[in-house]
């Protein structure tokens, strides 16, 4: 109690005594004084990252609308399979590369890069559709495990075996649902025996078994798991 007493009494000494007060505001007059420039630099140099953080956040987003705006022709052409004017603009409207390339870090180029690796991968172009695919990501988890699922094509196409199934288990495992899974879970079993692992296969297809029974791949799942049991008995 006598050291909160003494304290509060020195306190209200500096609050109350004008030679005090007046001393203590000369002591820091004195330091800004002697340290002027180095805290005038450390002012400038905090207005100058906040100036420059607010003006990358607008420049992005006007970067960003002026993209998404831009990609809706490349979207159109995508669409009526016109591939190679998605790719690469009609002369008059940009293509999904100019975009990516011209407006980096916006989200209308994070989505340009799936629509190229998915283009690339239907042309066989597989390294190109990889590098793409791996600069795309999502929020959402169906689009995010199809992007993954497809690095996984373009890896299996590359002779890229254990990296396709790493690929394909991660897009199975990506909010597990009956409408996505077992399609990824059939790629995964087919890149498996493709690896030689015949055990993790039938185990993969027995999953697909149990577990989707209502799904488009069950019964090709049934008939490759039996098939593979039937390799593995001899």
């Amino acid at each position: 109690m006598a050291t909160k007493q003494s304290k509060k009494e020195h306190h209200n000494e500096v609050l109350e005594n004008p030679e005090v007060l007046a001393e203590r505001i000369g002591r820091g007059e004195a330091f800004l004084k002697q340290n002027s420039k180095v805290l005038g630099g450390v002012l400038a140099a905090a207005v100058i990252l906040i100036g420059g953080i607010l003006f990358f956040q607008i420049n992005n987003q006007n970067q960003n609308e002026k993209a998404q705006a831009e990609m809706f022709q490349a979207v159109y052409f995508f669409e009526q399979d016109s591939i190679d004017f998605a790719l690469n603009g009609d002369g008059i409207n940009k293509g999904f590369l100019t975009i990516a390339e011209d407006y980096p870090r916006t989200d209308a180029a994070n989505l340009a890069h799936f629509y190229i690796g998915s283009i690339y991968l239907s042309q066989k172009k597989f390294q190109e559709a990889l590098t793409h695919l791996e600069e795309f990501s999502a929020d959402d988890y169906l689009v995010q495990s199809k992007a993954i699922s497809l690095i996984g094509d373009a890896q299996l196409e590359l002779g890229q075996t254990d990296q396709a199934i790493a690929s394909y288990t991660k897009a199975a495992r990506t909010n597990e649902n009956k409408y996505t899974t077992p399609k990824y879970l059939a790629k995964l079993a087919v890149a498996q025996e493709e690896a030689g692992k015949i055990a993790d296969a039938i185990a993969t297809y027995a999953e697909i078994e149990e577990k989707y029974y209502e799904s488009f791949e069950y019964a090709a799942a049934r008939k490759h798991k039996a098939r593979l049991e039937g390799l593995a008995a001899k």
